[in-house]
């Protein structure tokens, strides 16, 4: 379908659903299969070496190589998916030098026809020159591949449905099939020769209940029965997968019931194999049971000498023959790892799952140390890992229980590998020198005031510009308020001091924190006291004094007193006298920037004790949690990037002003695997690419976590971080990295260093990684937002996933179809929902129009009568929308700067792909901008008098207050579609973002967002809705169109659940919302909410929900008052924030039924104080099931629109209408067959009554061509002809199971549309018409 006018598919992204590696193949090669496609990687480089198809529309299910030689040139495959089997032949050309794979060649040798069950398993038989297919009904059938023909098919006696069929051999005689029920049972069967299946029938009539036939079968000039080896019940699930041994002595299975079970075959006779012995000759022995994965495992491994399993839990686990657990891996997301696969040559691991990554392990890694196969331990390769245990002397011999007068350790600090500070409680300073672990020589350097313990310590190395030795500045400090710098050098036999000196800081008990900056060097260090003040102290002039006196007393001026105006203790800080700024972060999760003049720290400075005023502050950064660390990114735009850390283990970045010195949130990442971040770490070393890693703690250990990679480099159980403890890294982390630990008084250090320079650095993602769960929404970013088309290589798609994510995925444009180098190029997380609620629907504004309308005080000859599109400072909006009612809007922001990937928080989960970000392709990225979130009802506060009581004529009725409680906070309300659009104010200079979203509960509301000051208003509520809206789209009809002197007219169109399609006009509303806007301006008194919520603890800052006077807007007629008959005169009036009060505008509100009388309508998004706008038309009867989708498209020349729609019904409805008059209208409810209904005026109208055979999903148009997609996993392009008739025009297969929503992009200047599908997985797939 190479040919104009034909749907191409393209690239799919999605769970990897095989996996195998090339025998024999000069260079590690693996196979993966995704969709309908099977990957060629080169594992040793990490690079797709070649991409095909090879099904349509069938999922590749399993991946069989045939054996070959080392030097063949050319491997057979067998790659099956459902009913299908197809054998290709694999060439491939090396490199003169074997360096490098190059070109990679498939071709189909032979097309097996189509079977009436699944195909569970292949394997060739060499021996016979046969293709074994292993089949869901318990059979096999065999396939000769010389001629061709499909030979026989051998049924098992147990006739039986399966989940999982494995088998192993190498001719039919020695072939043994286990086979997975769907009864929790485990059947194992082989063939053998007639003469001898007598014999065996006659042993096994003494168990008729496991047989119900033998089948005999022909083979060449044998005769051939199955015959029944066991039958194994100790499973209590679902058998989903079983593995073999590679002698067959063995087989491991795994089970719905969370457990792994290996199964021993001892042949009492060595000739069973051959087919010469009875079945006495085998016994199946059970020989381990493995419990430790949470949820169902996948799939399993076994060798001779471990056990690999991987599990619906994202785990995959290695165990010891003994049962013990060896290692756990935790790095894929969603639902689970579907395949892994061991190399024992090489010792490589690779696991993939629903996510999309293909993830893989060195087991001769820092992450393994302990022994897996015998070759780790036999060939050397853990020599680099070191666990040992220290003692310092003044420590040794201790015992009991501790006072404040016994001597323990108190701070650790790493120099490097082989240099261990330690400082214990009665002020002892110790060097260890750690090159022999046997020989550990310690030094006692010094000895503070006695009777002091070293409450705090930090190391500054240097190197000496006269010689090569390092040079360390530790700075110590007492409980008496004393500070001690001591200045030695490292020599080859012990350190040496070479000067020391004390001054009093603080007072007894006061002094918790002295902090070296790296941007000061040794000159000026910073302490800290318990009421977050720093004070800066100069200490160049002591530190390089020319005295011989160690201990000679020195002069140490202070220089400048920094206050927090929060009151709590720094717990670190950054300084950078370039950008004359310093940030300290504190113990209760806050940011404040002081003032850091140049001239300070400069050498001649008489500055002495200069008081320092905060010039910002930001409350609640990490929440309630200790801010861990503080990095200031220099930065050539206008403003300063500030990077934190935190306990609550997210990664905040902030942008810090210089011209207004302003703190501003603008983005975060949370590491779930980490419970506390203590600190970033970057490695710059490596000019391939950039690697950032987190340190931090889980409850009881430490980790180091890749940023890059998503993928854990370190684990040691040390306790937690309240221990003391110090780490440090090398060059590569995953090779060069330090931890050491205090428990009980001894000092455990845990060391993993080795070489790098001779050492390749494995990739660990071959495969970049997407959603782990069904993505339900998607939308294209218009490249004219964020480049130039005519130089833009990518189309960018936001989608929103089940898990709660938004994520960005680029593609390289046009190019993703012509060969295997365009494929899905980069997925960066952009955030996560408010405690992982689900993503429902995104929308992205690309333009901002400016309001026309008398109501705003300006001349309307300042603009002109068109709709104004600013293209200066355009902002651009992505909104998303899910579960628990949480509502997240995205700016569009250009990155300037290239490289800091991981740092900016949007993760590239490829170092492959990290080389192309850094080459500027990708020049722009969405932030977090706000999160709006209904507020929460608090149990104890809510009264009686907040529930209304009804009560009608001659009948009283009473609601009870607990009934309508526990409703209210029990509710589960989710956001199911929105739509959005962008108004500038002309003389303001305010942009308000006005969203539109239908929620579960059958409420439709409006609510604005002002920008930049980032307040949420509600608006109005859209009613009457009888069933949920599924879908919504708005439409702005240009004042000029119908030369309408008030204005601009905004519309939105909705589909409900009963097949109705409804409009709104939300004219009124809007100017009434822009003038008091205009006149109240509130964005000058209100703060803002200024970062999300994490669900863990960190509540972030101050969040504000405002809802305006409903005096103060133009109501309609079926408009009504609040039910308390307030009439507030502000927007003020009806402040309420959520810090400080329980109750907030989401109350149970009575409204008028169309009877007259009272009805309770407890609603999770409706408020009492907002307006409520009636429809203007409603078409009921356009579906006969819910509307799932619905688009609209503009015509220009008939000034017409054309509305296309899709439903359960699997129809296909579109019709063609002008708008009419909208003033004094009142709601029409027509049925679709009806031409005019005076409003809308319906010129043509058509319908496809079976458009898929399945519900319809997505549906796009542009008046032209129109593109749908179903849940029967096809695409249909539609030729929408001049009265609206639609004719089916092409359509294509995709690999994506249960699309769910679907976007085109059409690029008019090559007539050209991308067509983007997700659900399980997302695809493109593209269309040029003839």
């Amino acid at each position: 379908m190479a040919t104009g006018g034909h749907l191409r598919p393209g690239s799919y992204l999605g769970d990897v659903s095989a996996l195998s590696f090339l025998p024999s193949s000069p260079r590690p090669l693996l196979l993966a299969g995704t969709g309908s496609e099977l990957l060629v990687y080169e594992v040793g480089t990490a690079r797709l070496v070649a991409a095909f198809k090879v099904f349509d529309g069938v999922r590749v299910h399993g991946i069989e190589p045939r054996g070959g030689s080392p030097d063949c040139s050319s491997h057979s495959l067998a790659v099956f998916g459902e009913r299908r089997v197809k054998l290709f032949s694999l060439g491939l050309r090396v490199s003169a030098d074997g360096s490098e794979v190059g070109e990679v060649r498939l071709e189909l040798e032979q097309r097996l026809p189509g079977f009436d069950h699944w195909v569970l398993d292949a394997r060739f038989l060499e021996i016979d020159g046969l293709l074994a297919i292993g089949l869901s009904d318990n059979s096999v059938a065999l396939w000769d591949l010389s001629k061709r023909v499909l030979v026989t098919r051998v049924k098992s006696p147990d006739k039986c449905l399966l989940y999982s069929m494995r088998m192993w051999g190498d001719s039919v005689r020695e072939l043994l099939v286990a086979s997975g029920t769907i009864l929790n049972e485990i059947l194992v069967w082989k063939l053998t020769p007639q003469n001898l299946g007598s014999s065996l029938l006659r042993s096994y009539e003494g168990d008729t209940s496991d047989v119900n036939d033998n089948e005999i079968i022909h083979l060449g000039d044998n005769q051939y029965t199955t015959v029944h080896i066991g039958r194994l019940k100790e499973h209590e699930g679902s058998i989903f997968r079983i593995a073999w041994s590679s002698d067959g002595s063995k087989f491991m299975s795994v089970s719905d019931d969370r457990s792994a079970r290996l199964w021993m075959l001892s042949f009492k006779s060595q000739s069973f194999v051959s087919q010469t012995a009875s079945q006495d000759s085998v016994e199946i022995i059970p020989k381990l049971t493995l419990f430790g994965h949470t949820a169902r495992i996948w799939d399993c491994y076994v060798s001779d000498s471990i056990v690999i399993t991987a599990g619906e839990d994202c785990s995959c686990c290695i165990w010891g023959m003994d049962g013990k657990l060896i290692k756990m891996f935790k790095e894929h997301i969603g639902r689970g790892i579907w395949r892994c696969l061991f190399d024992p040559s090489s010792l490589l691991l690779v696991t993939a799952g629903f996510d999309s990554a293909i993830k893989v392990h060195h087991l001769c890694n820092s992450i393994f140390h302990d022994k897996a196969e015998d070759k780790v331990v036999s060939d050397g390769l853990n020599y680099d890992s070191e666990i040992f245990v220290v003692s310092s002397p003044s420590v040794l011999g201790q015992c009991g229980p501790l006072d404040s007068k016994s001597e323990y350790v108190r701070c650790l600090q790493f120099a490097e590998e082989n240099v261990l500070y330690v400082a214990t409680n009665n002020g002892y300073l110790h060097h260890a020198e750690l090159s022999n672990i046997e020989d550990v020589r310690w030094t006692e350097i010094i000895r503070v005031t006695e009777k002091a313990p070293i409450i705090c310590m930090d190391v500054m190395p240097t190197y000496s510009n006269l010689s090569l030795n390092r040079e360390d500045v530790i700075a110590l400090g007492d409980g008496r308020g004393n500070v001690t710098i001591v200045r030695l050098t490292s020599g080859s036999i012990e350190p040496k001091v070479n000067l020391s000196f004390t001054w009093p800081a603080e007072k007894d008990r006061q002094l918790l924190g002295v902090y070296w900056c790296k941007s000061l060097e040794c000159s000026h260090i910073f302490t800290a006291d318990p009421r977050g003040v720093l004070k800066l102290w100069n200490i160049r002039d002591a530190l390089f004094s020319s005295t011989d006196v160690i201990n000679a007393p020195q002069k140490c001026p202070l220089v400048a007193v920094f206050e927090s105006s929060f009151g709590a203790r720094v717990m670190c800080l950054d300084a950078s006298p370039r950008e004359e700024i310093l940030i300290a972060g504190d113990k209760r999760g806050n940011i404040t920037a002081f003032p850091f003049p140049k001239i300070l720290v400069l050498y001649d400075s008489c500055v002495t004790q200069q008081k320092m005023l905060p010039c910002d502050r930001f409350k609640g950064a990490h929440g309630i949690s200790s801010v861990t660390s503080v990095h200031i990114k220099d930065s050539t735009s206008d403003h300063i990037e500030i990077h934190t850390t935190g306990g609550d283990g997210c990664i905040c970045f902030f942008k810090y002003g210089r011209n207004v010195q302003k703190i501003e949130f603008f983005g975060m990442r949370q590491v779930k695997e980490l419970g506390t971040i203590q600190s970033i770490y970057t490695n710059l070393a490596t000019e391939s690419h950039l690697s950032t890693y987190a340190i931090g703690f889980t409850s009881a250990d430490f980790i180091i976590w890749d940023l890059e990679n998503e993928t854990k480099m370190a684990q040691v159980s040390c306790g937690g971080w309240r221990r003391p403890y110090s780490y440090y890294l090398g060059t590569i982390p995953e090779y060069q990295n330090c931890f050491a630990f205090v428990k009980d008084h001894d000092v455990h250090i845990h060391r993993h260093w080795g070489p790098t320079q001779d050492k390749k650095l494995l990739p660990q993602v071959l495969h970049l990684q997407f959603h782990g769960r069904e993505v339900h929404s998607l939308c294209f970013i218009d490249p004219a937002s964020y480049s130039n088309l005519e130089n833009s290589s990518d189309l960018l798609i936001a989608t929103g996933c089940e898990d709660g994510t938004v994520r960005l995925t680029g593609d390289v444009h046009y190019r993703f179809l012509t060969g295997s180098s365009g494929r899905w190029r980069s997925s960066k997380l952009l955030g996560e929902h408010v405690g992982g609620s689900a993503v429902r629907a995104t929308c992205f504004i690309p333009r901002t129009y400016t309001i026309t309308d008398k109501s705003c005080n300006y001349s309307l000859n300042d603009i002109s009568d068109n709709i104004a599109v600013e293209n200066k400072d355009e902002t651009f909006l992505l909104i998303s929308v899910g579960s628990k009612q949480v509502l997240t809007t995205w700016i569009l922001q250009p990155r300037i700067e290239n490289g800091q990937v991981c740092l900016n928080g949007l993760d590239v989960d490829s170092k492959q792909s990290s080389k192309n970000l850094e080459s500027g392709d990708l020049a722009m990225s969405f932030q977090w901008l706000t999160t709006h979130m209904p507020p929460k009802l608090i149990r104890n506060r809510l009264k009686a008098g907040h529930i209304k009581q009804s009560s009608e004529e001659g009948n009283s009725s009473v609601v009870q207050p607990n009934l309508g409680v526990m409703d209210h906070m029990e509710n589960d309300w989710r956001y199911l579609s929105v739509t959005a659009f962008l108004l500038k104010h002309p003389v303001l200079r305010l942009t308000v973002c006005f969203v539109v979203v239908a929620c579960s509960d059958a409420t439709v509301v409006l609510r604005a967002l002002l920008l930049p000051s980032r307040l949420w208003f509600d608006v109005a509520l859209l009613v009457p809705q009888a069933s949920p809206v599924l879908v919504l789209r708005h439409i702005i009809i240009n004042a000029s169109h119908y030369k309408d002197a008030d204005g601009d007219r905004y519309l939105i169109v909705s589909g409900s659940t009963d097949g109705s399609i409804t409009f709104w006009d939300l004219t009124e509303t809007v100017h009434g919302f822009m003038q008091l806007i205009s006149e109240t301006q509130p964005h000058m008194s209100i703060d803002c909410q200024k970062r999300p919520r994490t669900g863990r603890g960190s509540q972030g800052g101050r969040r504000r929900w405002r809802s305006l006077a409903n005096h103060s807007l133009k109501k309609r007629d079926g408009d009504i008052s609040s039910p308390d008959g307030s009439n507030l005169s502000t927007p003020y009036s009806a402040k309420n924030s959520s810090e400080t009060s329980g109750v907030d505008n989401t109350q149970n509100v009575v409204n008028e039924g169309s009877d007259g009388s009272n009805s309770e309508i407890p609603s999770s998004t409706q408020s009492c104080e907002i307006p409520e706008l009636r429809p203007i038309q409603l078409l009921s009867g356009v579906h006969q099931s819910g509307v799932n989708c619905l688009h609209i498209s503009y015509s220009t020349p008939d000034k017409s629109y054309c509305i296309v729609s899709g439903g359960d019904d699997q129809a296909v409805q579109c019709f063609i209408f002008t708008v009419g008059s909208l003033e004094n209208c009142s709601t029409t409810t027509a049925r679709l067959n009806s031409h005019d209904n005076g409003i809308l005026k319906i010129l043509y109208q058509h319908k496809v009554p079976s458009a898929h055979s399945a519900a319809v999903k997505g549906i796009w148009t542009d008046g032209t061509w129109a593109f749908s997609t179903g849940l029967d996993q096809r695409v249909r392009c539609w030729k929408i002809g001049s009265s609206g008739k639609f004719t089916e025009y092409s359509h294509a297969i995709i690999s994506v199971p249960e699309p769910e929503t679907l976007d085109v992009f059409h690029d008019r200047a090559k007539m050209n549309y991308q067509i983007a599908v997700a659900g399980r997985g997302m695809q493109m797939v593209e269309f040029s018409p003839a």
